[in-house]
């Protein structure tokens, strides 16, 4: 729920710290398109609230401060609709709104330019094609189309991994076990951190999109976090220990941290990635 009104900083929109921008790359997994002040409203609520947010990927994640390490709220835009034009309030501000299939969104910019800029990103991540806005200045459609080049080659690492790990020598999707998600090594981290009560063992695709990953979150004197490599061969996967572990499938490779921990790692298993975090 967004609380309270808030005018927006004056002042001219920085990066973060270096220790803080390595912070919430490590928290987010994500690659930083573009930052600043926006105040934000959700179509069902009635106040706008001031948030330094970040673009990364297709997310807005939302920061109380601006030198805030880890976000208060995000938004998973990849299913953006549309965005009405930007427009100027009285008090000089330029509002748009998102178009989602959950609801709407609104933002506001300190100025014309900067709500323009924003949408221009917004769009470009997206729809994955820099909008023809005749308004925007050379600078901005440069930086656009370096971050276009960027998301596109995410997008297909993305689905390179995904298709390779899913695909090469492994069951179908529907015996996969439940505890499998096709995210990278930060993303799994990410999650098993925020998200403790769902579980604490996470089955991924490898780094080198050919075979897979565990990764683990034990509560010991301290939190502790490991990866352990699961190689596929032939019928059978090969859990790279000390002593090494051949077992016939994947399901077994779970089972066997399970059973081998008595009990205290438990597969993390959620209904949906939106429901893990706080979001609009």
């Amino acid at each position: 729920m967004l609380r309270g009104i808030r005018e927006q900083p004056e002042e001219t929109p920085q990066p973060a710290p270096r220790r803080i921008f390595q912070e919430r790359q490590r928290i987010t997994g994500l690659p930083l398109y573009f930052q600043g002040y926006l105040s934000v409203r959700h179509s069902r609520c009635q106040e706008f609230r001031v948030y330094w947010t970040e673009l990364r990927g297709t997310m807005l994640f939302f920061y109380d401060d601006k030198k805030a390490p880890t976000y208060s709220q995000k938004l998973d835009i990849s299913a953006l609709i549309s965005a009405t034009n930007v427009y100027p309030d009285e008090n000089g501000s330029a509002q748009f709104i998102l178009m989602l299939s959950n609801g709407e969104l609104e933002l506001k910019a300190n100025d014309c330019e900067c709500g323009k800029e924003w949408k221009g990103f917004i769009l470009t991540v997206t729809k994955l094609s820099v909008p023809p806005d005749e308004s925007l200045l050379p600078g901005q459609l440069t930086r656009m189309h370096e971050v276009l080049e960027k998301e596109k080659k995410r997008r297909i690492m993305l689905n390179n991994c995904s298709s390779a790990s899913l695909n090469r020598q492994s069951p179908p999707s529907s015996t996969m076990p439940a505890c499998f998600y096709a995210v990278s090594r930060q993303e799994a981290i990410e999650m098993l951190e925020k998200n403790p009560s769902c579980g604490n063992l996470i089955l991924r695709p490898s780094n080198d999109s050919k075979n897979y990953a565990i990764t683990i979150r034990h509560e010991l004197d301290a939190p502790r976090l490991k990866h352990y490599k699961v190689m596929s061969k032939g019928t059978s996967y090969i859990i790279e220990l000390e002593r090494q572990v051949t077992l016939p499938s994947l399901q077994d490779v779970v089972n066997h941290f399970v059973t081998q921990t008595r009990g205290n790692l438990k597969p993390f298993v959620t209904q949906k990635r939106a429901a893990e975090d706080p979001v609009f």
